[in-house]
């Protein structure tokens, strides 16, 4: 008995920091954050602080732009299944035994050691659409071509491929082309690709039995054959883990793009629900409302975690 207590006191004393941390950077902020959720607190002090009670979240059912908002980040996210897919292509191909697959491997994750921020202002160049680099090689694309285009506006532009007007929940087939949510979305599929995702399938691709393959391929079967009954079930589990992480990522996602690139606009189609909160609390100083909003988008995020946990884990392990 006086051994294990003498290990709990030893453990603790090295745990004490990390606990402390955690309770004074993470847990503490977040029960502040609930706490003044169920209040009217508000920075310019123009009103009392006061208990309102669940009225912050009422309200919020209630508001127009909270959906809105809701659905641009749903929207960015349309990008996530052309990643996870561009992911497990791009893996395939570096598995390849050929000589110097090493560099090819390496100048492919380069770009995830850039800072963020640099990648989103030259991106942002990109798009610029005067003197961007896309807008000028498609004019010169399709003037080899004898076509007649028009260069999308790209950032500046709320059209979008679903022909959803701005600031509303319609369609309108006027709105119908390619604008900035769009724009944010190639952007996100292109960063994505070279990315972790593709080192996690690149591990996972190594773990599948060769054997197994070339006993198939002794029987007859086909590549396709091979990848479908044999390698994609071994990387069923990498691929839910990848959906998990994406999506829990996109309904958090989305402050870096309209912050830097687009300023939530235009008529705030790249506004997500993460920006959304950043405009609440640092720009309009409602921190009560714009806490319920975190708590809100953090029900989303588990919801959806409950439901892949649910649902995707019991399809991979049937897989």
């Amino acid at each position: 008995m006086k051994r294990q207590r003498r290990n709990f006191r030893t453990a603790l004393l090295f745990l004490g920091p990390s606990l402390f941390g955690f309770l004074l950077f993470t847990a503490g902020p977040l029960l502040f954050s609930l706490g003044a959720s169920f209040t009217n607190w508000n920075l310019q002090r123009t009103i009392p602080m006061r208990f309102v009670g669940t009225a912050n979240f009422t309200s919020l059912l209630a508001d127009r732009r909270f959906w809105l908002f809701l659905g641009n980040t749903l929207y960015l996210m349309l990008g996530m299944p052309f990643a996870i897919f561009g992911s497990l292509w791009l893996a395939i191909l570096l598995k390849r035994k050929i000589r110097g697959i090493g560099v090819f491997r390496s100048l492919l994750y380069i770009p995830s050691f850039a800072s963020g921020v640099a990648i989103l202002i030259l991106w942002k160049t990109l798009y610029n659409p005067d003197f961007g680099p896309v807008n000028d090689g498609l004019r010169h694309l399709f003037s080899a071509l004898h076509v007649h285009w028009d260069a999308p506006q790209w950032l500046q532009s709320t059209r979008n491929l679903a022909a959803l007007e701005p600031e509303k929940t319609s369609i309108n087939r006027s709105q119908f082309g390619i604008g900035a949510r769009d724009a944010i979305n190639f952007m996100g599929v292109w960063t994505a690709i070279g990315g972790n995702n593709m080192l996690l399938y690149l591990a996972a691709l190594t773990n599948v039995p060769e054997e197994l393959i070339e006993a198939a391929q002794l029987d007859g079967a086909s590549s396709t054959r091979c990848f479908t009954s044999i390698t994609w079930p071994h990387l069923a589990p990498t691929t839910f883990f990848i959906l998990v992480m994406s999506i829990i990522g996109g309904l958090q996602g989305g402050f870096e793009q309209a912050k830097i690139m687009t300023s939530g606009g235009p008529a705030g189609t790249t506004t997500t629900l993460a920006y959304f909160i950043y405009s609440l609390a640092f720009e309009q100083y409602r921190i009560g409302y714009a806490s319920a909003v975190a708590w809100v988008l953090f029900g989303f995020v588990l919801i959806a975690t409950l439901a892949n946990w649910r649902f995707g884990n019991r399809a991979a392990e049937y897989i």
